[in-house]
């Protein structure tokens, strides 16, 4: 069909179907002037405006997907049943595996706070507070969980505190509003110089720089004390601390002199003496008059009896007249004896090496005893020696080379304990 007959065509179909031609032709109108125009010479393509590794990151997990939930161990809490809603048991017991090496699933203890972190339903971390130094932390990382112990991290504050003591140290500190751990401390430190069962005196003064733990401010505890001066009948002892180029940590006096000497003056903290070296003492028991090679220390049961030095335990055991006994070898001859003992501590048997100051055993009243106490005794070349009259030379100084440290550490403390603003008296 050529051009002529097309347009005669299209004629023709319009004059029979006029209407219906006028509505077709109207919306295509409308169709076409809805369709955009761009001028691709005046529209640039749009550039990129960070790099691909950007653009593709995925937003941040939105902090209302990670629940965590806090807890404290209650009685018959274990790993499993803390963890089962969120693991399959044998992932757990893959878990408790692994982790003897660090801390061991089953030492979980009641009273101890937790923490389960989940990611909707999955578990990403599990914490424990192993103890207040330690905690546990079970951490997801890809298709695995890493297990360490990692310390705990405390905000410390450093506060000097001064005290006068009117009946003995433990009253001192508690009437000032601290806890007991703070009087073991100061007992510690001054160990080789004052015997706390029969040198402490009324109106005897103690001034501390010790340092605070909190956590969330809540006190959590003593770290370490920097200095103590001690008041006792009228004579001041001081202590400074000081860590040498070693790393090894020690009280000195303002000289440099170690406090730390060959015997502590006393095997427990906070005692009375009930019964003196003697070479003739009535028994309370036999009802007779014998010799009494040893000074008995009358304490409450269960007070930890301490190592005076550094031995090997030659025997442990129990006979009638000594209970619950530990007889320790120390250097030049010398053997210490603890007799009348209620239990012994953990880990103790004949043969194995003890350090000045560890813990042996506790105050009990086995074998002939009338009540509780500890009978403490020494021997030098097999011979009965009276304890309380020993002498012994003190450990090492601080260093030459660490001197000029030392004496500096030392003035920054003094000036702390001496501008303290607020000191307040126990026995005010």
């Amino acid at each position: 069909m050529n051009l002529n007959e097309r347009t005669i065509e299209v004629k023709r179909l319009v004059g029979i179907y006029p209407k219906r031609f006028i509505m077709a032709t109207s919306l295509l109108f409308i169709l076409i002037s809805a369709v955009p125009v761009v001028d691709m010479k005046t529209t640039p393509f749009p550039m990129m405006s960070h790099s691909l590794s950007e653009v593709s990151e995925p937003a941040p997990i939105a902090s209302s997907q990670i629940k965590n939930i806090l807890g404290i161990v209650k009685n018959g809490d274990t790993a499993s049943s803390l963890l089962n809603t969120y693991l399959p048991l044998q992932t757990i017991y893959d878990l408790n595996d692994r982790s003897n090496a660090v801390f061991p699933l089953t030492g979980i203890r009641k009273g101890h706070p937790y923490k389960i972190r989940l990611l909707e339903d999955t578990l990403m971390a599990f914490e424990y507070e192993i103890n207040k130094e330690d905690r546990l932390v079970i951490q997801k990382e890809a298709d695995t969980y890493s297990i360490s112990k990692i310390p705990i991290e405390y905000k410390i504050r450093e506060e000097t505190i001064s005290m006068e003591i009117k009946t003995s140290l433990a009253e001192a500190v508690k009437n000032f509003g601290e806890e007991p751990a703070l009087a073991w401390k100061l007992a510690d430190i001054f160990a080789w110089d004052i015997d706390f069962a029969r040198d402490i005196q009324p109106g005897d003064k103690i001034k501390i720089l010790v340092e605070k733990k909190y956590r969330n401010n809540e006190f959590y505890g003593y770290s370490d004390i920097k200095a103590a001066f001690f008041t006792n009948s009228g004579y001041e002892y001081k202590a400074f601390l000081y860590e040498d180029a070693a790393g090894g940590k020690g009280y000195y006096t303002e000289e440099g002199k170690s406090l730390k000497k060959a015997f502590l003056k006393a095997p427990l903290n906070f005692s009375r003496i009930s019964s003196n070296f003697s070479k003739r003492r009535f028994h309370p028991i036999l009802k007779e008059y014998r010799a009494h090679k040893g000074v008995d220390y009358a304490a409450p049961k269960n007070t930890p009896i301490k190592s005076v030095a550094d031995g090997v335990i030659v025997s442990i055991g129990y006979n009638n007249t000594m209970g619950k006994n530990i007889t320790i070898r120390h250097f030049n001859g010398y053997e210490t004896s603890y007799f009348h003992m209620n239990k012994y501590a953990r880990g103790m048997k004949k043969n194995i090496k003890v350090l000045q100051g560890d813990v042996i055993g506790f105050v009990g009243n086995t074998g002939l005893a009338t009540g509780d106490h500890l009978c403490f005794r020494m021997s030098k070349q097999g011979k009965p020696v009276n304890p309380l009259k020993q002498t012994t030379v003190s450990a090492k100084p601080v260093s030459q080379k660490e001197m000029t440290g030392f004496m500096a550490q030392k003035k920054v403390y003094t000036k702390k304990m001496n501008s303290a603003q607020k000191l307040a008296w126990s026995g005010r």
